[in-house]
């Protein structure tokens, strides 16, 4: 009996990695439906190897960083034997979990930096941002490294609170995505010489939609299961999940005009915001957060595209780090007792963490990829990128059979 509880851990923690896990294939469909069809192949391919690529480079550096934990020993003592690690393998289940949160990041930046960023470049990105620069700041708020959280609590009363992720994930991988973004520049064609915008439509809404439906079914696995306990679990992450989602929805469905795109990808709006304060939320506030991070994301999306010129293919620095900065704002808000909410949270350490998370993945990424441009190169040739990175790098396109009629 006294194995029962852990085993019903495990179980739990388990069934919320393999549902964030599947949260992957609605970032790669939510990449299929939006870059041309010869991108397409490399959109799959690419959040399939980054996953790969963040397992290893979690499993032997990053949860080192992060917990203080490393898995050198031997299977019955990393199962449960050896003192740190919990009772049949609930430690390893753990780090399935928080590894999919960590494959996260190059899943993220993978839709801003789409259509013309080359393969080995990437892939490079990918171990040094999920060893190093995530867990980093992952371990600061989530294990209380480097004594920054004991800081803002003697200093504001609370520590920096983001229950499942909306600055240490979403907002790490947004604006990192900008630094590469802004290296990598606009894809060929996208702007005129006058620096008029030239619209690239998405290639299909019902790939892109199928994308928003699985993230937005795996999320409940992301936020719910952050408890990463059956003793700790609590319905309201769950309805304040869900209140968020819809409000998302239908602010980006009036601010966006009935645009199919922003739609879809307003439901992950507010998602991305309600994931810090999930836990302490009144629903209502989840609503008015949803509505909230729907708004953002339209306008930011529209900003950087037409008027700042920033050619982020799917948006992933306003739906990711403007909303993840927002939502780590919002738990300070939304999350106070005076606004229905549970309480124990300080506005001052929200403010100062989701700015200190943005400030320092924005450096980030201008480091890890300006580094990389500078050695290696980002760009696919312009031939190359005309052709596609379906044909340049896999040598496949998505419709190979279509291809030979054509010829």
């Amino acid at each position: 009996m006294e194995n029962q509880p852990a085993g019903a851990d495990v179980f739990f923690v388990l069934l919320g990695a393999i549902l964030v896990f599947a949260m992957h294939g609605g970032f790669a469909f939510l990449e299929v439906g939006t870059v041309r069809h010869r991108n397409q192949v490399n959109a799959l391919v690419k959040i399939l190897v980054d996953f790969a690529i963040s397992t290893i480079a979690y499993f032997f550096i990053g949860y080192l960083i992060a917990y203080g934990i490393h898995f050198f020993a031997s299977a019955a003592a990393i199962s449960g034997a050896a003192e740190g690690f919990g009772a049949q393998g609930l430690t390893l289940v753990k780090f399935f979990f928080l590894a999919t949160f960590a494959a996260a990041i190059p899943a993220i930046i993978s839709g801003g930096i789409a259509e013309r960023m080359r393969f080995l470049p990437q892939c490079l990105a990918t171990a040094a941002a999920v060893a190093v620069i995530y867990p980093l700041f992952e371990g600061v708020v989530w294990n209380g490294n480097f004594g920054i959280q004991a800081w803002l609590e003697e200093s504001f009363g609370a520590p920096f609170h983001d229950f499942a992720g909306s600055v240490v994930v979403h907002a790490v991988g947004g604006w990192m995505a900008l630094g590469a973004v802004i290296l990598l520049g606009a894809r060929r064609g996208r702007y005129d010489r006058m620096g008029r915008t030239i619209g690239i439509p998405p290639s299909s809404i019902p790939w892109l939609a199928l994308g928003s439906w699985m993230l937005c079914i795996g999320w409940f696995g992301f936020n719910v299961m952050s408890a990463q306990s059956l003793e700790s679990v609590s319905g309201l992450v769950a309805v304040n999940s869900l209140l968020a989602m819809v409000g998302g929805i239908l602010s980006a469905l009036v601010v966006g005009r009935n645009d199919p795109g922003f739609v879809h990808n307003g439901a992950l709006a507010g998602l991305v915001a309600v994931c810090a304060g999930s836990d302490i939320f009144h629903p209502i506030g989840s609503l008015v957060v949803g509505v909230i991070a729907g708004a953002i994301f339209v306008t930011g999306f529209s900003l950087a595209q037409n008027r700042w010129r920033i050619d982020d293919v799917l948006g992933v620095w306003p739906l990711h780090g403007l909303c993840g900065l927002w939502g780590g704002v919002a738990a300070g808000i939304f999350g106070s007792a005076a606004l229905g909410g549970m309480g124990g949270v300080a506005l001052g350490s929200q403010l100062i963490g989701s700015l200190a998370a943005a400030l320092y993945a924005l450096a980030a990424g201008f480091v890890v990829y300006g580094i990389l441009k500078a050695v290696v190169g980002l760009r696919l040739s312009q031939e190359e990128e005309f052709q596609g990175a379906d044909l340049s790098i896999h040598r496949i396109s998505a419709t190979p059979e279509s291809d030979l009629t054509r010829h």
